[in-house]
């Protein structure tokens, strides 16, 4: 074989072999989408009562329409965020467009009324006026002439009677046109009188109400998000109509979507009242979800019904939760532990009663620190340690309990990691 073949094979063989130790031997390239972590609770202490509850929205708010209206355009979906002057439903607006331009046209007919007014009589009004005044004196002097010539006629006895009757009408008829001319061009040359435009300024204000009403009408056909928040459920459809509440249209709907600020939930409680007494106003109090029995939220007592409910013997109490997070919903089933009153601080030495199992702490750096549970990611947390437990350790600072924190697998986490709960 000649010595130019030998050499290429011989090269091609190291490159495969230098493929295969690249492909196979090279370290792989890990997707950081996922790290799949267990998490367990930073207790916050004793817990002196449990009970369920719901989930809710600290404010709901159902938005209705302002004006009358078929749905033309639904911009919102069940679980949309919004914020505060978004457009959420637009209604059909042709007839409020016509009421808008009617509305503009008798503005404009209004204004030129008085603006007609304002401004008086033209100088060529006043020359025509003044040269029906010049004509009708004429008129009735020809005819009183006429009226004395068969006055005269008659008492000789050449003219009849009718034609004397005839000769007396048309000179108090000339008059009377006479009299009317002078009138009229009195009232052209000293203009409209103070009364007539202020009428005529009154319709003027009147119009413009009108205008700003159809505007305000056409405006409310655009539904638009009173605060920022969530869309728990949309109400309406394209083509269903809507009314204001107090119209109470038969068939028609009065809200068309239903928003809530999930930043700020309550868990509503009926306490039995044989516990009631154990409970008081800002009571401190860790939260459980049902559907997440590995996440904690802490809060505490914001309200209490002024009377109970008789036919239950319960006393209402609502939670504020301090924490939530996407996982916490409205509606859904939590667990809460009021807990006993926090043990005072002794010589200065605080005595907390954070507990955090020992698996979650990780130490680099000379600095202990553990990774709460954020939603889909974790947040790096720098801890205080004071005394053990067999297997936790009491937080003096970095926590406040009822979070939930990253324990087996989390020596390999870093700050903001995506991370997967396993299920337990």
């Amino acid at each position: 074989m000649p010595k130019k073949l030998l050499l290429a094979l011989s090269v091609l063989t190291v490159l495969m072999a230098a493929g295969y130790l690249f492909i196979f031997s090279a370290p792989k390239m890990v997707s950081a989408a996922e790290v799949k972590v267990e998490t367990g609770p930073a207790s916050m202490g004793s817990t002196i009562l449990t009970v369920s509850g719901y989930v809710v929205a600290h404010h709901k708010i159902e938005v209705g329409a302002k004006v009358m209206g078929r749905v033309h355009w639904i911009g919102v979906e069940k679980g949309d965020t919004v914020q505060q002057g978004q457009l959420l439903v637009q209604l059909e607006d042709d007839d409020f467009r016509a009421q808008v331009n009617q509305a503009r046209a008798n503005l404009a007919a209004a204004q030129a009324r008085l603006d007609q007014l304002r401004a008086g009589s033209r100088p060529q009004e006043k020359l025509k006026d003044n040269a029906a005044v010049l004509q009708a004196e004429a008129n009735y002097k020809f005819a009183l002439d006429d009226y004395r010539r068969t006055e005269q006629l008659y008492h000789s006895g050449v003219a009849a009677k009718i034609e004397l009757d005839r000769a007396t009408a048309q000179r108090d008829v000339t008059f009377a046109v006479l009299e009317s001319a002078r009138q009229s061009s009195a009232i052209t040359n000293i203009g409209p009188r103070v009364e007539e435009i202020r009428a005529a300024e009154a319709q003027v204000r009147q119009m413009k109400a009108a205008l700003d009403y159809a505007e305000t009408q056409l405006a409310s056909t655009k539904i638009k998000a009173p605060v920022s928040g969530t869309v728990l459920q949309r109400i309406v459809e394209r083509g269903e109509m809507v009314t204001p509440s107090a119209f109470g249209e038969s068939g028609a709907r009065t809200s068309v979507v239903a928003l809530a600020d999930l930043n700020d939930l309550q868990i509503e409680l009926d306490i039995s009242q044989t516990d009631f007494a154990r409970l008081k106003m800002n009571q401190r109090a860790e939260i459980i979800p049902e559907a997440f029995p590995n996440m904690r939220y802490t809060g505490f007592i914001v309200e209490i019904a002024p009377e109970a409910n008789r036919a239950k013997a319960t006393v209402q109490v609502k939670v504020k939760v301090e924490n939530p997070d996407e996982q916490l919903r409205p509606e859904m089933n939590a667990r809460v532990n009021f807990l006993a009153e926090e043990t005072p601080r002794v010589a200065g030495v605080s005595t907390s009663r954070v507990l955090v199992p020992k698996s979650a702490v990780v130490r680099r750096d000379e600095s202990d620190f553990v990774f709460v549970l954020k939603g889909s990611r974790v947040e790096q947390r720098v801890i205080r340690r004071g005394d053990e437990t067999a297997d936790s350790y009491y937080v003096l600072e970095g926590l406040t309990g009822g979070e939930s924190v990253a324990t087996s697998g989390a020596e390999s986490l870093r700050d903001g990691d995506r991370v997967k709960v396993s299920s337990q």
